[in-house]
């Protein structure tokens, strides 16, 4: 039986995992990587793009921990896209310098005075009217616009180039084939022996630990129900600031074929639909279009919608985590990054924790195991099959 000796073994070929096994592989560790289905993952690639700095999250009116967190990522992110940061993402396509946030009525006092604390000058700025990117030139628009310093990334793109970069170290596996006995890994006629797993695989995580006989960390999945149209819109990529801590609506866009574009809609639009059959989410979303955006006509878009959950470790009460997770449980790793945003900052974690515990790079050697390629995945709006 063929045997193989990697330093790091990471389940999971979404961000996080992906990532992290470019960064310990750029730390000189023999890390390989095991994926079930397609590389960009089930949550990454069909995230929005935004990669926050913790703006949404002080719309309390004071920095959350989730804010004060995620605060330095857009900058470690916006490295990586210039070509000089710890990743190479020169070549990612951003479609959005920024994302913005808008409100149709006043700010409460609470809100306008964090935007206009010295803590927050570097993140958020009044967008004049002269200086409005569509659709928020129209003369029917009389709300605030503010520009924050997040930029918002082609997601396909992004996993492209982190799969290009990769592929050498990733495989394609079958986890009813998945057997583990004594610490070594058994996937058909050959066997893994790493010096230490990872498992970064998101939902994938709680079958990941059932097949290693573990209970914990326990993980929680927060269920959303996104909403795609296309059609001659213009692109937006902006928060519509409502009455509670999260936005009421949260817009991106995709360029898509002859002109069109896709809206990805979330926020609470894609929280509360998650009781909805996709008719009534549908007519949900277009009634929150036409009393927040009216004089953008939609009235020929195609539509759709997508149920995804995110996986996240489990908190008390069920809260949103502040940042990144990373747990250790027996001989495991487990991970949970919360945003796409986080995945340096998981990266970096795993890489301290791998030192903290005296596994030191044993050198970048080379593995050809005896398996397929992993695909990439496909983005949500191609995987439709019918519009409506």
């Amino acid at each position: 039986m063929s045997s193989f000796s990697p330093d790091l073994l990471i389940f999971g070929g979404g961000i996080a995992g992906l990532w992290t096994l470019l960064r310990a592989r750029q730390a000189g560790y023999s890390a390989l990587l095991l994926e079930s289905a397609a590389l960009g993952g089930v949550q990454s690639i069909a995230s929005q793009g935004i990669i926050h700095g913790g703006t949404k999250y002080a719309l309390k009116g004071k920095l959350s921990g989730s804010a004060q967190a995620i605060a330095d990522m857009p900058g470690i992110w916006r490295d990586c896209l210039q070509g000089r940061g710890e990743l190479d993402l020169s070549g990612v396509r951003l479609l959005s310098e920024h994302q913005y946030l808008w409100s149709s009525g006043n700010l409460t006092s609470g809100v306008a005075g964090l935007f206009a604390s010295k803590l927050m000058r570097s993140r958020v700025k009044p967008v004049e009217r002269q200086g409005m990117p569509p659709p928020f030139d129209a003369p029917d628009f009389h709300g605030s616009l503010y520009e924050l310093q997040e930029p918002v990334l082609d997601t396909a793109a992004l996993m492209q180039m982190l799969a290009d970069q990769a592929k050498p170290y990733c495989w394609q596996y079958d986890p009813a084939a998945l057997k583990v006995e004594k610490g070594r890994v058994h996937l058909g006629d050959f066997q893994l022996q790493p010096g230490r797993i990872l498992f970064a695989a998101g939902e994938g995580n709680r079958t990941l630990l059932t097949t290693w006989g573990m209970a914990k960390p326990e993980m929680q999945k927060r269920p959303l129900h996104m909403v795609m149209l296309k059609g001659r819109l213009p692109p937006v990529f902006a928060h519509c600031l409502g009455a509670s801590a999260n936005p009421r609506l949260t817009i991106t866009s995709y360029p898509a074929s002859d002109g069109e574009h896709v809206w990805y809609l979330g926020g609470q639009l894609a929280e509360q639909g998650v009781e909805r059959n996709w008719e009534a989410q549908i007519r949900a979303a277009k009634a929150e279009l036409a009393q927040l955006l009216p004089w953008v006509d939609t009235a020929s878009a195609a539509w759709a919608t997508l149920r995804i959950a995110r996986a996240e470790v489990a908190t008390p009460g069920g809260r949103r985590p502040q940042e990144s997770y990373l747990g250790i449980t027996n001989d495991a790793l487990v991970a949970w990054p919360t945003k796409l945003a986080f995945a340096p900052r998981l990266a970096n974690q795993v890489l301290t924790r791998l030192e903290k515990e005296g596994l030191y790079p044993s050198g970048n050697a080379a593995f050809d195991l005896p398996l397929p390629k992993p695909v990439l995945a496909k983005l949500p709006w191609e995987k439709v099959q019918t519009w409506n």
